[in-house]
């Protein structure tokens, strides 16, 4: 019986046994799926995000890739540290597994335990064990529990960290990329990037390739033509498209136009005019043209073109050098202070036979000849333009002081007898000793002293014994030159002025290389030398002057001079046309203003020998012939006719209804004189002269309307 019944006990131990194995078992498998599934996930998110980081650190590295590599390092430490601490974790949890199911798989000696126990206890043990079982199965579940829980907690713990990590990159790339824009676009390189850069280079090769081609063709094109480029102007003048011959004619055309225009000058009332012709101006057109050829053609082919397009769409504007007769510039300016109402009259000294006649001189208006000078100049360039008036600078002068020292050293010689010789035929004419007829202290005081324009200082003049007269003939054998005008003795003070002013000319002698100044020979024209009132030239007016007429003489005198092929020197034109001699032939003369001076530029001695005869003056000049003499002419031009303009005044005292003509006026004119030398009847050469202005003289009639 007893050992059925322990039969019996021992299947049911056994029997319960295995049904707490079995639920442990399980579990057991339950617990290792569930570890594996949750190992399985854990892997599986840690492969999807370390994918993730790793395609999101290749992007951003693409794009950085020094900063990418310091983060990649970073975050596989990070990673490899969280994997060492789960599997740590997994390694400890497996291990209480273990030996948790040890301890319930041990099998004690049931027979043992049958045998030395009894069966109530046997009963109490077994339930023991039960329910050690069971609490253990409830451990396991909670520990399960726990580690879910903590395992949802770590996976939220990740899934915060992957999101703040996601968060960071964000905003790293975010920087990276406000960083790389901007850095240099080559220093990013992307697969886009690349493409752009290649289809740039090859489109901006071909454009190249295309310019270069174009150009070449473009150089070969202009190179074959003979014309000037378009946009190129000389003087506002358009030569595009026209060759060398066609642009030089064109030019010289309109330049011959403009050097026949006039500029007017004008003082107050005063007025005259001037044209680039009368001081020979003339414009360097070949080097213009030559200087407009040569734009677009250095050999250069990519600066040409772009000099060819460049002065197409832009213009090119080219002045030319021009060049002028400085001498003749000087001429008419000093002629031009000559004419001014109240001009300046400068200190000057004369001997008239035993007489020092100083002339004190007068305060008035002068010419500022540089500043005029430039403004005439200024003008011609541009006289295709409107402006042709220029105002007179002046200036308002005192004369200068007079040095009475200065003036007794130059006039005082000893006397000296003329002789001449034969081989070679010279003649040294005589020289009349001339000083100071008082001491230097009376001649001062009396110069301080005296309140008239003139002050008068005897001489001591000393004639020698043989005089250049008395030379005879054989010393001037040649007549070299003569000319002659004629007046009206109906004019009576007029005749006496000229028979002065030639006495004093005839008989001078001039050595080679002196100067004959008209002004210092003719002395002053005062009334006490014996000069009467005539009519002269004032302002624009004709009215009676002291020493009226003695123009004519200076005028023939000049005429003679320039057949004799003398040097001229210094020499004026009338403000107004003279009926005595052709135009740009005169020489007016003025004490204290102009002067006509020449030179004996001959090789020998010249004696100037005047007559005055039934209303004729005659100068001549007589010496030796050289071995080369030139048939000399005069030639005079008119160039242009300035028309008359007559001025109405009203006078009351003529009666009603009347008029009266008080000056008859005539036009004015534009003039040049030209001195030509033949031999064998052949032009040696042709000098130009002068090239003068006349002013119209205005009509002025009286009216009581």
């Amino acid at each position: 019986m007893k050992e059925k019944e322990l039969e019996k006990v021992e299947k049911i131990t056994l029997t319960k046994e295995n049904i707490k194995e079995e639920p442990l078992n399980q579990q057991g498998k339950k617990n290792e799926k569930s570890q594996q599934k949750t190992q399985t996930t854990k892997n599986t998110k840690k492969k999807k995000s370390t994918k993730k980081k790793t395609q999101t650190q290749e992007n951003v590295s693409k794009k950085n890739p020094t900063n990418m590599r310091k983060k990649e390092d970073k975050e596989t430490t990070k990673v490899k540290k969280q994997e060492e601490n789960e599997n740590v974790i997994e390694d400890i949890k497996v291990e209480k597994a273990k030996k948790a199911s040890k301890k319930d798989i041990k099998k004690e000696p049931t027979n043992a335990i049958l045998e030395q126990k009894p069966e109530n206890e046997l009963k109490s043990e077994i339930e023991q064990k039960q329910e050690e079982i069971l609490k253990i199965a409830n451990n396991e579940k909670k520990e399960e529990v726990i580690q879910k829980e903590q395992q949802e907690i770590v996976q939220k713990e990740q899934q915060e960290e992957i999101k703040n990590k996601q968060q960071e990159e964000t905003k790293e790339e975010l920087q990276t990329i406000e960083t790389e824009e901007e850095l240099p676009k080559e220093d990013i390189p992307t697969k886009k990037s690349k493409k752009a850069t290649i289809i740039i280079t090859i489109i901006s090769i071909l454009l190249l390739v295309a310019v270069m081609v174009f150009s070449t063709i473009f150089a070969l094109l202009n190179k074959a033509s003979n014309k000037i480029v378009e946009g190129i102007c000389v003087k506002g003048i358009d030569i595009s498209g026209l060759t060398q011959e066609e642009a030089t004619t064109k030019l010289n055309e309109v330049f011959s136009e403009n050097l026949k225009k006039n500029i007017t000058l004008t003082c107050g009332e005063f007025e005259t005019s001037l044209t680039p012709e009368q001081i020979e101006m003339k414009y360097d057109v070949q080097q213009a043209i030559e200087s407009a050829y040569a734009i677009g053609r250095t050999g250069n082919i990519l600066k040409d073109n772009y000099t060819i397009l460049h002065t197409h769409f832009s213009k090119v504007e080219i002045t030319p050098t021009n060049s002028y007769n400085e001498e003749l510039l000087t001429n008419f300016i000093i002629s031009t202070e000559g004419n001014l109402p109240n001009i300046l009259k400068q200190s000057s000294y004369s001997i008239d036979g035993k007489k020092l006649i100083i002339d004190k001189g007068q305060k008035g208006t002068g010419i500022q000849k540089e500043v005029l000078k430039k403004q005439i100049l200024d003008t011609f360039s541009t006289i295709e333009e409107a402006k042709t008036t220029i105002e007179i600078p002046t200036i308002e002068q005192l004369p200068e002081k007079i040095d009475l020292m200065k003036i007794r050293n130059e006039i005082y010689k000893e006397p000296k007898d003329a002789y001449y010789t034969k081989n070679p035929f010279t003649i040294y004419p005589h020289v009349n000793g001339v000083d100071f007829g008082i001491s230097m202290e009376e001649a001062q005081n009396l110069l301080d002293t005296t309140t008239e324009t003139t002050v008068t200082i005897p001489l001591n003049i000393t004639v020698p014994k043989v005089t250049t007269n008395h030379i005879g003939t054989e010393a001037f054998p040649n007549l070299l030159a003569t000319y002659s005008t004629t007046f009206s003795t109906s004019n009576s003070n007029r005749t006496t002025n000229i028979r002065l002013a030639t006495n004093k000319v005839n008989g001078v002698v001039l050595l080679p290389g002196e100067t004959f100044s008209y002004n210092k020979v003719v002395g002053q024209r005062t009334a006490a030398a014996g000069y009467k009132t005539a009519a002269v030239y004032v302002g624009g007016r004709v009215e009676n002057g002291i020493g009226g007429g003695i123009c004519q003489v200076s005028s023939t005198l000049y005429n003679t001079a320039l057949r004799a092929n003398l040097e001229i020197v210094r020499r004026s034109n009338h403000r107004f046309a003279t009926g005595y001699v052709p135009l740009s032939t005169d020489a007016t003369v003025s004490w204290g203003g102009p002067d006509f001076v020449f030179k004996n530029s001959r090789k020998y001695p010249i004696k100037i020998v005047t007559s005055v005869n039934g209303g004729k003056i005659t100068v001549s000049m007589y010496g030796c012939k050289e071995e080369n003499e030139y048939e000399v002419v005069i030639q005079s031009q008119t160039l242009r006719t300035i028309p008359m303009k007559t001025v109405y005044k009203t006078n009351p005292a003529l009666p009603k209804g009347t008029t009266k003509t008080v000056q008859k006026g005539h036009g004015g004119y534009q003039s040049r004189a030209y001195r030509i030398l033949k031999q064998n009847g052949s032009v040696v050469s042709k000098q130009l002269l002068s090239t003068d202005t006349y002013a119209q003289l205005e009509t002025i009639i009286e009216q009581n309307p």
